[in-house]
């Protein structure tokens, strides 16, 4: 595979001089052509073998474009922070937003090849850590980040003189270090880990670039016309997938219009609409919900102040054990979640959880990918998040509102269960309610809110429109429980009718699931 970047090709001086100037304008004009664009990050991953120019490019992208917005990323050893937190929280954190471009070095590649290179892993296993970054760059591509990827060659003999050379300047000798020759002495196990890394995550959407660096004019220029021509690329092609989601969406309100006027004109009598709703009736999973599920209040008052107790005591332990807890609160408006999170959060210091509710994203949000925010707020070693609202509204409310095409809300569901996977090999318990009542309690739920002015504020315009696409939602539910209700991140269907007994089936589900988390904890 690298037998073509060994062939000591050579640029010479002038004819760089000559590349450079105009390089440095194109490539002005391509940054800021994605500036004014703003429609998709740019993401340029430098790996490769130590000594072949990775931090010398980076340098001079820095020198001929704009570094306002560009943001460098290196990564070493992991902080502790990084370290009490899923692997990707901190690539998901540093990924450039919509309209600028990010330069990385030692990222997500770094550690399975260093991991294979020193028999870490097996075959299988280094597959797998493959595959977590195949799903991570097609998510950002899916969404649509350009990335492009560079891998540094050198021969080994190449290799040991650029060593030897930056060794007997005084200046530079600091770049070589103990593992750089360590590495050195592997080399021929880190080229068979780099060959089988290309192989498997070089893609269409994320392809590699091999690059011959014994040359630095060469291997300046090569990378340079390379980022080029890709920028250059990808602007037309988003221009042309921007206008035709535009032409989708179109005719997505379009479609929904027609059904609408088809719906009003089946309901002109009262016995049509009767056969309308009657036909309409879909079963689905939260049909079958028994809501009249209750329990009195001394029975409540009992078990409330056992689980409480209990949760207190579990979460300490967890946070012994550095057990995380993220826990998802879902349901129709007004079905209780903020009240069964009171419940929860009364029974837990206040500096070990922390509650996010999820509203419409702000504009930094929507310059990310829609997982990002979530990513962002993943808690430390032993602490507690808990979501009002989640990454489900993907699937959800963009779906039901049309505010995601049918293709971007179908492939969240991968997302999504890719990003609950990694959740849970990072040392967390991952819960997710989904709080259910009737149409008929919600509607006296409403109307209790009117009258009630400490409560007046919860209800919106938009809480009353949702109630016109109610069996739509029951829809989406019902295929959300169905792609995503994994045995590590489950999701639980609670019965709200009655606040009392809601309330009481999620404090005992969590302190059940924390319970056999330790328990697991423990037995390993």
């Amino acid at each position: 595979m690298f037998r073509t970047a060994e062939l000591g090709r050579t640029l010479s001086k002038k004819a760089y001089k000559e590349q450079e100037i105009y390089l440095r304008q194109e490539l002005l004009k391509a940054q800021q052509a994605v500036r004014s664009f703003g429609n998709f990050p740019v993401i340029i991953l430098f790996a490769g073998v130590d000594g072949a120019g990775k931090g010398d490019t980076v340098n001079l992208l820095n020198a001929w474009m704009d570094p306002r917005w560009l943001v460098n990323h290196a990564y070493g050893v992991a902080s502790d922070e990084e370290s009490e937190r899923p692997e990707y929280w901190r690539f998901w954190r540093d990924l450039p937003p919509k309209g600028q471009m990010g330069l990385f070095l030692s990222s997500w590649y770094s550690r399975p090849v260093l991991d294979k290179v020193y028999d870490k892993v097996n075959n299988a296993q280094f597959d797998e850590q493959l595959d977590h970054i195949i799903n991570f760059e097609n998510a950002l591509a899916n969404d649509g980040a350009l990335i492009i990827k560079f891998w540094m060659h050198l021969s080994k003999a190449e290799q040991k003189m650029r060593f030897q050379h930056l060794e007997k300047d005084p200046l530079l000798s600091w770049q070589v270090t103990e593992k750089d020759w360590e590495h050195w002495h592997k080399y021929k196990a880190f080229t068979n880990a780099a060959e089988r890394t290309i192989m498997r995550t070089s893609t269409g959407k994320a392809p590699w670039s091999i690059v011959e660096g014994v040359d630095i004019n060469y291997r300046r220029v090569t990378v340079a016309h390379s980022i080029l021509e890709s920028i250059n690329k990808h602007l037309q092609e988003a221009e042309l997938k921007q206008k035709l989601k535009q032409q989708l969406r179109e005719q997505q309100r379009e479609e929904q219009q027609a059904l609408k006027e088809q719906l009003k004109k089946k309901s002109k009598s009262k016995q049509d609409k009767n056969k309308t709703e009657k036909s309409s009736k879909v079963l689905t999973v939260l049909n079958t919900l028994d809501l009249t599920k209750q329990l009195d209040k001394e029975d409540y008052k009992k078990q409330l102040k056992e689980y409480q107790a209990k949760l207190g005591i579990l979460q300490r332990q967890a946070q012994e054990q550095k057990i995380s807890t993220l826990l998802v609160f879902e349901g129709a408006d007004a079905a209780g979640k903020g009240g069964a999170i009171r419940r929860l959060t009364s029974a837990m210091d206040a500096r070990n959880y922390l509650v996010i509710p999820i509203a419409a994203p702000t504009d930094e949000e929507r310059a990310q990918h829609y997982l990002w925010r979530f990513w962002r707020h993943l808690p430390r070693a032993g602490r507690v998040t808990i979501f009002d609202r989640s990454w489900y509204g993907r699937v959800l409310v963009e779906r039901v509102e049309g505010f995601a095409l049918e293709n971007e809300w179908r492939r969240a569901y991968s997302e999504i269960n890719n990003f609950e996977e990694q959740l849970g090999e990072g040392n967390i318990v991952v819960l997710k309610f989904w709080i259910h009542i009737d149409k008929d309690e919600q509607l006296s739920r409403f109307k209790l809110r009117e009258k009630t002015p400490h409560k007046r504020w919860k209800l919106t315009e938009e809480d009353w429109r949702n109630r016109e696409k109610w069996d739509e939602y029951d829809m989406a539910v019902n295929d959300l429980v169905e792609r995503t209700s994994t045995r590590n991140a489950p999701w639980i269907l609670v019965e709200g009718n009655d606040k009392l007994y809601a309330r009481i089936k999620v404090l005992k589900t969590v302190c059940k699931h924390l319970s056999q988390a330790l328990e697991r904890q423990t037995a390993n």
